[in-house]
C-alpha cells in the first residue's frame, strides 16, 4: 500500500468562522424560546388616578333690586296740536282786537279787567263749544274721510284705470268708422261745393247796398 505524501505549499487555509454559528444558535434559541408566563412578567407600574378638579359654576347675577310694580307708561297727550301749521290764521291774541291809544286813555284796572276778561272768554267759550260738538264733529270727519277714502279706491280709481285701458281700443274704432264712413261723405260734399261759383252783377251789388244802407 502506498502512501503519498503531500507538501505544505499545495495546502490552503480553510478559515472556520464560529461566530456565524453562534449567531445562528442564538437566533434558534430567541425562535425557538417560548415566551415567559404572565406570573412572571415584568409589571409597568402604573400611574395613579388624578383627583377630579371640581367644576366652577358660573356665578348667576343675584339681582340688587326686584320691582315690586310694573307701572305701564301713561300716554302722553301731544306737545303741538297743529305740527303742519293749518291753523296758522286762528292764532288771535288781545293786541290783534284791542288796542288803546295814547291819548284817550282808560284806567289800568279797567283795561287789565278788559284784557283777562277777553281772554278767559275766548278760551272758556271754545272749551265748552269743544267739549259738545268736538267728537261729534271729529266722527263726522272721519266718516266722511272713511267714505271718500271707500270711493277713491273702489270707484274713481278703477274706472280711471279702466278707461285708460279701453280709451285706446274705443279710439281705434272711432277713427276706423270716420275713415270709412264720414271721411269719404265730408270729401265728396268738398269737391262737388268747390265747382259752385257765384257772380254779382253791378245791378245786384247796388241794391244789396241800398238795402244795407236803408
Amino acid at each position: 500500500m502506498m502512501m503519498m505524501m503531500v507538501s505544505d505549499d499545495c495546502l490552503v487555509e480553510c478559515k472556520i468562522d464560529d461566530d456565524s454559528d453562534e449567531y445562528d444558535d442564538r437566533e434558534e434559541e430567541q425562535i425557538t424560546t417560548p415566551p415567559p408566563p404572565p406570573e412572571f412578567a415584568s409589571k409597568v407600574p402604573t400611574p395613579a388616578p388624578k383627583p377630579p378638579t371640581p367644576s366652577t359654576a358660573p356665578a348667576t347675577p343675584t339681582p340688587t333690586h326686584t320691582p315690586t310694580s310694573i307701572r305701564t307708561p301713561s300716554p302722553t297727550l301731544p306737545v303741538n296740536r297743529d305740527p303742519h301749521g293749518i291753523n296758522q290764521h286762528l292764532k288771535v291774541e288781545v293786541s290783534d282786537v284791542l288796542a288803546e291809544p295814547a291819548t284817550p286813555h282808560s284806567i289800568d284796572r279797567v283795561w287789565l279787567h278788559s284784557m283777562v276778561g277777553f281772554e278767559k272768554t275766548r278760551i272758556w267759550t271754545y272749551r265748552c263749544f269743544s267739549l259738545l260738538f268736538a267728537v261729534p264733529l271729529a266722527l263726522l270727519c272721519g266718516i266722511s274721510l272713511a267714505i271718500l277714502a271707500c270711493l277713491h279706491v273702489w270707484f274713481v280709481v278703477p274706472c280711471i284705470q279702466l278707461s285708460t285701458t279701453f280709451l285706446p281700443c274705443m279710439r281705434s274704432l272711432c277713427m276706423c268708422g270716420v275713415n270709412v264712413f264720414i271721411t269719404p261723405f265730408c270729401t265728396s260734399l268738398a269737391l262737388c261745393c268747390s265747382q259752385i261759383a257765384v257772380t254779382l252783377s253791378n245791378k245786384d251789388y247796388h241794391q244789396m247796398r241800398d238795402n244795407e244802407t236803408a
